[in-house]
């Protein structure tokens, strides 16, 4: 396995990837060869599970493509990244403790405290294990920012060292602004504005989820760079339903159901 790097995700060159929560690895290798720079796995609120995320990421194997994985908890980043994931993201991230906690899980110590296996798959199950006194470069960390309380820490958590990326989530912060009943709260393209930012002081890029590409320059005019649009269950639903729709109009009516007493 020759993995790609994750060094593109620090840059704030624009990227395009899509989320994938279908869990299927069949979908995962059709993204991967249509060219998408990374591939969102979400284990969060995907269909998938950790028991089948490893044959997701073996699919992208060999494709030019960052493989990047949603997890909900911490605890859960050890394992994907020794399955092969280059990138880790974090949902709900509201504080730099919360941060802090997520980054010592990338990073081996002295930095982090990331458990050290050799024959783990990032390392050919051993056939390419780091010789001894060579360094490993970190694996990308992506800090969600999904609420009010994560916007107002978004500049003391993308200063934190080890937050590589500020991304935000558009469905759970529209969701949390509407559940506050202050009346002071930001709207959301404020919120936005204050994600990238802060991304942009701390020097690092944000990211966003959207279903419409036809909002990236606006979004890309906001400070943001790397987009994920849409997402694999989306685009297959949005599908089907077109393909009714078309049906409907060439199919003949059924006749009305006569009216019994009638």
């Amino acid at each position: 396995m020759n993995p790609v790097s994750p060094v593109p995700l620090r840059s704030t060159r624009p990227t395009v990837g899509t989320w994938l929560s279908v869990g299927s690895p069949i979908i995962a290798e059709l993204a991967a060869d249509c060219g998408f720079d990374w591939l969102l796995f979400d284990l969060e609120h995907g269909c998938g599970s950790e028991a089948t995320l490893l044959g997701n990421l073996q699919a992208v194997r060999g494709a030019p493509v960052i493989p990047v994985v949603r997890v909900p908890q911490p605890e859960q980043i050890l394992r994907v990244l020794d399955w092969g994931a280059q990138a880790v993201m974090v949902p709900h991230i509201e504080t730099v403790a919360e941060a802090q906690v997520c980054v010592e899980a990338v990073r081996y110590p002295p930095k982090g405290h990331r458990g050290y296996s050799r024959s783990g798959r990032n390392y050919g199950y051993g056939l390419r294990a780091p010789r001894e006194g060579e360094t490993t470069p970190d694996p990308v960390f992506i800090a969600q920012i999904e609420t009010l309380v994560g916007v107002r820490a978004a500049e003391l958590i993308a200063a934190v060292d080890g937050v590589d990326m500020l991304f935000v989530g558009p469905a759970d912060l529209g969701f949390d602004l509407r559940a506050r009943p202050d009346a002071a709260a930001p709207d959301f393209d404020a919120c936005l504005r204050t994600v990238a930012a802060a991304a942009r002081k701390a020097g690092k890029p944000a990211g966003i989820l959207l279903r419409n590409p036809d909002d990236q320059p606006r979004l890309r005019e906001l400070g943001f760079s790397h987009f994920a649009i849409d997402s694999d269950l989306a685009i297959l639903r949005n599908g089907f339903r077109k393909i009714l729709a078309s049906a409907a109009s060439l199919l003949p009516g059924e006749p009305a159901p006569s009216t019994p007493g009638a």
